[in-house]
């Protein structure tokens, strides 16, 4: 059975599982990092649809039996690592002889920590071409909100939105899965920029949490905390303090935190 404390929905519909391999685009040549296969119902799917090879990082070992025999299945194209994700560089799980891609039912408790440790890395572009990924419905609308959506815009739609492209493919309902959630899910496309606005990672990430830490307050008010005069930072990055988080595109934030850097 599932567990509650891993975040674990699994999914065993072949049309759903196949739908989400085919929408990570091709993958014959490929090498796919998975994360949280559980008992393997994605993975079978990445492989049927021609992955070269899948990496499948799990850290129930109660679900290595049955990914064992998806491995027979298909001699050679599956490397199963026993691990928890939010400890595991994915960089250096790809060989490099071959494009990857990302492609996974990230488990509900940790895939937002795991895609900002992704994002979040200090070379970029990474080594992924595109990350296909399953969520929560909020949490897939926080991914690709922008200023024009400013209910759902906060710090992890101006991370995603500074380093890379992403949208919502289609929504999964609760019953797809077992045991069913109490809420929809959502797969995203993530792309990763190749020349994203240069900007330091820590002054960003300080920039955001201040600004919609108090995202009801003006700016001249919220980014007090930072140590240097709001004022002067809102000159510099050409912003009114009178504006509020929500109002700020990325480009702004990052203006910001190279002014704070």
């Amino acid at each position: 059975m599932p567990k509650r404390a891993l975040g674990q929905n699994f999914l065993f519909d072949l049309n759903l599982t196949g739908r989400i391999a085919r929408s990570a685009g091709p993958l014959a040549g490929h090498e796919i990092l998975e994360v949280g296969p559980g008992p393997g119902g994605l993975t079978r799917a990445l492989l049927a649809e021609g992955a070269d090879r899948v990496i499948a990082i799990e850290r129930d070992p109660r679900c290595l039996p049955a990914l064992a025999e998806i491995g027979a299945r298909y001699p050679g194209r599956l490397e199963v690592i026993e691990a928890d994700a939010l400890e595991v560089d994915p960089r250096s799980l790809f060989s490099g002889g071959k494009p990857a891609r990302i492609v996974a039912n990230l488990p509900y408790n940790v895939g937002t920590p795991i895609l900002i440790r992704w994002l979040t890395v200090p070379d970029w572009p990474p080594p992924w071409a595109s990350a296909t990924l399953m969520f929560q419905r909020e949490v897939a609308d926080r991914i690709v909100a922008d200023e024009t959506r400013r209910d759902d815009y906060g710090r992890l739609g101006v991370l995603c939105g500074w380093r890379t492209r992403s949208r919502i493919l289609f929504d999964v309902p609760p019953q797809a899965f077992v045991p069913p959630p109490k809420v929809t899910s959502a797969v995203v496309h993530v792309e990763p920029r190749p020349d994203p606005l240069p900007c330091s990672v820590q002054a960003l990430e300080r920039v955001t949490r201040a600004a919609f830490g108090q995202r009801r307050k003006m700016l001249r008010q919220s980014l007090k905390g930072l140590g240097k005069d709001p004022a002067e930072l809102l000159k510099a990055a050409g912003l009114p303090g009178t504006a509020r988080a929500e109002e700020i595109p990325v480009a702004g934030f990052v203006a910001l935190a190279n002014a704070l850097a």
